[in-house]
């Protein structure tokens, strides 16, 4: 899941669009960018779309539901669920047990259109609410349904009644970077992907590209979209490069001809166990990504 990008559920044209732009993933909202009155046009339609386009797309589909503190979230998956989405993005997650609800939920929905167990996976925005933030330790082992962890500032900003998410630089203020940090170390924790956010700004590509840099090099492996002209750069950003795949192919080889020690000497530079531990996750990374890894070493 490099690039994920936002498509407004009640919008045919947008739909098009959304599924023929080469992100990893679709989300189909139907939460921010639906109106309330457009809810239920929403749903018939998202439903409908996914159904009839889903071959057309070599796209991953979630469907982004209303929160459940809403009261609208299980109109949402009885709707959705028949159309089988790969998974449900679920906003405003306040901890761990959100998941387990919406896990709960889903095994009901699942069995009932004749999927298997555990089908549909799980993606919640943990920062959009102050009790997500200082919970977001409590999603390891919540759920084998859980398939990442991502966050938001625009809803956390109103929830606390900050001003402005960013300085006069563009960078995040204290509390912004600190949600995002909690997404990082949380993410990791559960063994999950880290997501970072969506640039609202999506006509400053210079500074767009430059966020995605940032945000690949400190952990994330992947970045949400608000519109389709940022998904080649996402890609771009989150798919390792050739010097950092022959750089970990060479790690990895070295470790294995030496018989996996602790500690591996390449061209008068010691490599230790986490060393390994990166170059493979990167590895990972670029077969996720497509990347031929045979073309640099056949060992791996």
């Amino acid at each position: 899941m490099r690039s994920l990008l936002f498509v407004p559920g009640d919008s045919q044209k947008k739909l098009e669009k959304g599924f023929g732009a080469g992100a990893d993933v679709v989300i189909v909202d139907l939460e921010d960018s639906v109106a309330p009155h457009n809810k239920a046009l929403a749903r018939e339609v998202a439903a409908r779309f996914i159904v009839e386009r889903r071959a057309q797309t070599s796209s991953v589909i979630y469907v982004r539901v209303n929160d459940l503190s809403t009261g609208l979230t299980d109109d949402d998956l009885a709707a959705l669920v028949p159309a089988r989405p790969d998974g449900i993005m679920l906003p405003k997650s306040n901890s761990g047990q959100d998941v387990q609800h919406l896990s709960a939920k889903l095994r009901v929905h699942e069995a009932e259109n004749g999927l298997a167990d555990g089908a549909i996976k799980i993606l919640p925005i943990i920062t959009e609410t102050p009790a997500g933030v200082l919970a977001a330790a409590t999603y390891a082992g919540t759920s084998a349904r859980l398939a990442g962890l991502t966050w938001g500032a625009e809803d956390l900003s109103a929830a606390i009644g900050a001003r402005a998410v960013r300085d006069e630089h563009g960078r995040y203020t204290d509390v912004f970077r600190h949600a995002r940090i909690m997404t990082i170390l949380a993410a990791a924790a559960a063994e999950v992907a880290a997501i970072d956010t969506v640039f609202p700004n999506f006509r400053d590509m210079a500074a767009f590209k430059a966020e995605c840099t940032e945000a690949e090099r400190d952990g994330f492996t992947g970045k949400m979209a608000i519109h389709p002209d940022q998904v080649p750069v996402i890609n771009a950003a989150f798919t390792p490069s050739v010097e950092a795949v022959r750089q970990s192919t060479a790690i990895v080889a070295a470790f294995q001809a030496a018989g996996n020690p602790g500690v591996v000497g390449i061209d008068g530079k010691m490599y230790d166990r986490p060393h390994l531990r990166l170059a493979e996750r990167l590895l990972a990374r670029a077969r996720a990504a497509g990347v031929r890894l045979e073309r640099f070493s056949g060992k791996v």
